[in-house]
């Protein structure tokens, strides 16, 4: 055993990273043991937890084993001084992703992910709601780590040093111990490929499967994946043009509408009614207003402005979103583009330049485009990807601290929707004869729930939660219909109040739909007041039917349906990204795809109860053939308007 010595670093690296990530494992079982326990064989996650744990501490350990054996005795000092720092480097990212995942879970209802990385991107915004929303998580957290520092200095040489061991002895034993780590990095001596992700999966449950893994695997699996940009694979693969055929078949445009070979979904869509003057269209993009909190949709009574306008326009009340961030929202509302596991083309490099967007289509015709917004245009890439795809105006919270009018309240994320309403209103006040264009999108209903006080009567005692923040956001809906009636350009406008995607998405289903329901309200000249639409519709069949309403033809690759014209015979559809998960819809069944696995089908009794049925494989292939065009028109630069 003395002999063995030489690779405790080995042993000590494997068993203090086994000790957190378990520790860590049970922590997260017992905050969430009401939800897990509800899950069948629910104590997988700790055999399958150690596996996976195993899998990614003997990947890490590989290179310090060869270190070790191969690096000759007169540079013993060296190996130590690396064997130490990668350790501890190692095991600090371990334990702090594991800190953090907690509230994590808490907020996204699963492991640390692409989401996470986003976040490190734009620390002065998530810092502030960090120190706002999660203080005392902040606190113990760097307590925890600063006692790991403290020991790292202390005990490294103890636990992370390897000892004088005969040479010839090191290399004769290096096959066994390659093959012991490349046995448990792989885990499997019969698969062909290595265990990823998806073999975590037991259960119908999101956030069981995700407990067993570990927060650094999904962290590190997330920045790799950035690489596969379009990538869609993971879900079976399809011929190109029997995914268009698919895909077109859901699609209102008939095959004498299609207007370009090379962009297999550019149609013509005509107006429902031709206009003189064509009207502007404005989006007022809610953050986070899931149909939960909408009084008129049977949600909490939070929304009585919005109930009030409701009164007033065509009210959609079956509309789900397509995913669960503000990017995937901006996509679908303003682009229209098909969701798919990949990021939301808002920050995909190829999608920067040259891809449609409403406000390409509309500044063809003759239109002024602008976004507006309280917060910083850079977040999330907004301002790039408006910037290079038809906005000619970005007005964002520089413009608001420069253009000297005093507003009534400044927040981590920007400026109040108040303040934005006011803003636009003044800004669409200046516009001439020429129609306009516009995207608003408000911050104020984003933790840690800012708003200025006096404004509302609070529904909660406590003032910054996410109801008095739904509350503010209404009353800052109300308050730009207001204004805005007193405007000429208000008789001349097509308006639209829709939210982005709901609040924290959670729940034990695998895609949990209830949680993608949204509301949206078109008000305007030509829209029937005091009406709703009542099927089953999705995010991205908003912008062709709003494109209807403006009294023009357009060209337009989205495939999306106008529904004002859909047959009231044709079943409604709608599509969900949640994190690597695809959920297709057709009334009420839906196609549920994972990662590397067969997709399963669910009959939906309500939006929270998903009865497993047996899968009817030509809707899984139509599923299918969604994300295989998404994924295929992103690559190929094919979801783009003709050159002028």
């Amino acid at each position: 055993m003395k002999k063995l010595s030489y690779l405790k670093p080995i042993f000590n690296f494997i068993a203090i990273g086994l000790l957190i990530t378990t520790l860590s494992r049970i922590f997260l079982f017992f905050i969430f043991r009401e939800r897990v326990v509800q899950t069948p064989d629910f104590w997988y996650i700790f055999p399958i937890g150690l596996r996976m744990d195993l899998i990614l501490l003997c990947y890490l350990s590989f290179l310090p084993a060869v270190l070790i054996t191969f690096l000759p005795n007169k540079w013993l000092k060296f190996t130590n001084n690396f064997l130490v720092i990668y350790s501890f480097l190692f095991l600090f990212l371990i334990l702090f992703v594991e800190l953090a995942s907690p509230d994590f879970v808490k907020q996204y209802d699963t492991r640390p992910n692409k989401i996470f990385l986003d976040y490190l991107i734009y620390p002065k915004e998530v810092v502030g709601m960090l120190l706002k929303s999660y203080l005392t998580s902040i606190i113990v957290t760097f307590i925890i780590l600063g006692v790991v520092i403290y020991f790292a200095f202390k005990k490294g040489k103890k636990y992370f040093h390897t000892t004088s061991t005969e040479y010839k002895f090191k290399l004769i034993l290096f096959p066994l111990v390659a093959f012991l780590l490349f046995f448990g990095a792989r885990s499997s001596l019969t698969s062909k490929r290595p265990i990823n992700a998806s073999n975590a999966v037991f259960s119908t449950d999101q956030l069981t499967n995700t407990l067993g893994l570990n927060s650094f695997y999904t962290v590190a699996f997330a920045a790799y994946s950035i690489k596969n940009e379009g990538n869609t694979k993971m879900y079976g693969k399809m011929d190109e043009a029997e995914a268009i055929a698919r895909v077109k078949k859901y699609m209102i445009a008939g095959p004498n509408d299609f207007t370009d070979a090379e962009i297999p979904f550019l149609h013509v869509q005509q107006p429902d009614t031709v206009v003189k003057k064509p009207y502007n269209l404005v989006i007022f993009l809610q953050e986070s207003l899931g149909a939960e909190y909408v009084g008129i949709l049977g949600g909490k009574p939070l929304t009585p402005e919005f109930d009030k306008l409701s009164k007033e326009g065509l009210l959609f009340t079956n509309l789900y979103c397509t995913g669960t961030r503000s990017v995937r929202g901006i996509e679908a509302v303003v682009t229209g583009f098909l969701p798919s596991p990949s990021e939301s083309v808002v920050k995909l490099g190829n999608s920067q330049q040259g891809f449609f967007t409403l406000a390409e289509a509309l500044k063809q015709k003759g239109y002024d485009t602008s976004f507006i917004y309280g917060g910083m245009a850079n977040f999330d890439n907004m301002a790039s990807f408006f910037n290079g795809n038809g906005f000619q105006d970005i007005v964002d919270q520089e413009d608001f601290e420069s253009d000297g009018h005093k507003y009534a309240f400044k927040g981590t994320w920007g400026y109040s929707d108040e303040d934005l309403v006011t803003k636009a209103n003044n800004y669409f006040k200046a516009k001439s004869d020429k129609p306009f264009f516009s995207l608003m999108f408000s911050t104020s209903n984003h933790e840690p729930f800012e708003y200025p006080a006096g404004r509302i009567k609070p529904y909660d005692a406590k003032p910054a939660t996410v109801n008095n923040a739904m509350k503010y956001a209404d009353f800052s809906i109300g308050k730009f219909f207001e204004m805005a009636k007193k405007e000429p350009y208000f008789k001349n406008t097509i308006f639209i109040v829709i939210a982005d995607h709901n609040t924290r998405t959670y729940g034990k289903n695998l895609v949990p739909i209830n949680k993608f329901h949204i509301p949206a309200l078109i008000i305007g000249p030509g829209v029937p007041k005091g009406t709703s639409y009542s099927k089953l519709a999705s995010q991205i069949d908003i912008p062709p039917t709003l494109l209807s309403y403006l009294g023009l033809p357009f060209e337009t690759p989205m495939v999306g349906r106008n529904l004002n014209k859909l047959d009231p015979k044709t079943q409604g559809r709608s599509i969900m990204q949640f994190n690597d998960i695809n959920a297709f819809r057709v009334e009420n069944q839906v196609v549920i795809m994972q990662p590397n696995l067969k997709p399963l089908q669910f009959e939906i009794k309500n939006d929270t109860t998903l009865v497993p049925v047996k899968l009817n494989e030509e809707l899984a292939k139509d599923a299918l053939a969604h994300v295989i065009t998404a994924g295929n028109l992103y690559k190929e630069n094919k979801y783009k308007l003709r050159k002028k």
